[in-house]
């Protein structure tokens, strides 16, 4: 099943005082204990759709240790680890001792490639949907895709722009930055393929460059779902998870959540605004292992 166990941490530790991309908002201050209440209400929504959740401690040295889709790319037992930004580095070995003591392999990208995890890998069948110049490195999604027998499908999102229209800089970082710097915020898996029929994603054509939205357009192994920008950037829209018949999902997003209730699958929609501040929702707070 799609999603069929999912690793959780807690929004213990949660913060803002790093602005690690741009929905961080100047002088906004989080309410980590309304964090952990939404980030139960998750779980809970998880739960019901189906998913057995294995939860973790959040490491008490990163604001941003909730959102554990970011720690690995894990695939038949083996957790290939992420390279985060510098603010989320001690997340790096926190992850490993979790997924370790699991009894997951752990193994190193070869080189030091920028790695999101799958935050910027989401497997669809023998696909995997990349997403690089942000938070990963092509070079390292290529790795990923390799060593789990996956045909990558790269994608490129657009960079957010200055008053001049250039690139910006994130000053945290020192990486680009975009409203979209891992794929999980623009596109989502929502049913894989099987020899019964084709999968089915659903993406925001606006975030993507045209070339990948001409990828995206002609894919034969999937249909898709187009969510507005609107619905993507404001209301979180495509940060879900699917388990192939059940969406955990953004209540704030009512043109998609009717595309996929046409589409056959039920959803379930728990309240989320605080863990947004972050820039993470629903699939940022969860990793498939």
């Amino acid at each position: 099943m799609l999603n069929s166990t999912l690793l959780m941490s807690s929004a213990h530790y949660f913060g803002n005082d790093h602005k690690l991309n741009p929905y961080y908002e100047d002088g906004e201050t989080v309410d980590t204990a309304k964090a952990e209440v939404e980030h139960d209400g998750i779980k809970a929504a998880l739960q019901e759709a189906g998913a057995e959740i294995v939860t973790v401690d959040a490491p008490p040295t990163s604001q941003d240790g909730v959102y554990t889709a970011n720690w690995a790319l894990v695939r038949d037992r083996v957790a290939l680890m992420a390279v985060l930004p510098p603010s989320r580095k001690s997340e790096e070995d926190w992850a490993r001792t979790q997924l370790g003591n699991l009894g997951y392999t752990i193994e190193e990208l070869p080189e030091p490639w920028r790695f999101s995890g799958q935050g910027d890998a989401l497997v669809c069948g023998d696909l995997v949907f990349c997403g690089a110049g942000y938070r990963s490195d092509e070079a390292a999604l290529a790795y990923a895709a390799d060593r789990f027998g996956l045909t990558r499908i790269q994608l490129q999102t657009l960079p957010q722009l200055d008053a001049n229209g250039q690139p910006v800089i994130n000053e945290v970082s020192g990486w680009p930055d975009s409203y979209w710097y891992d794929i999980d915020l623009t596109l989502s898996v929502l049913r894989e393929p099987d020899s019964t029929g084709k999968g089915l994603i659903a993406y925001c054509p606006e975030a993507f460059t045209p070339e990948s939205r001409q990828i995206l357009a002609t894919l034969d192994a999937v249909d898709t779902i187009e969510i507005s920008e609107e619905e993507a950037r404001n209301s979180f829209a495509c940060n879900l998870v699917s388990t192939g018949s059940t969406v955990v999902m953004s209540d704030t997003a009512p043109q998609l959540r009717a595309d996929i209730e046409s589409a056959g699958l039920r959803t379930i929609r728990p309240h989320v605004d605080e863990l947004a501040k972050g820039g993470g929702y629903i699939r940022c707070t969860s990793l498939w292992i």
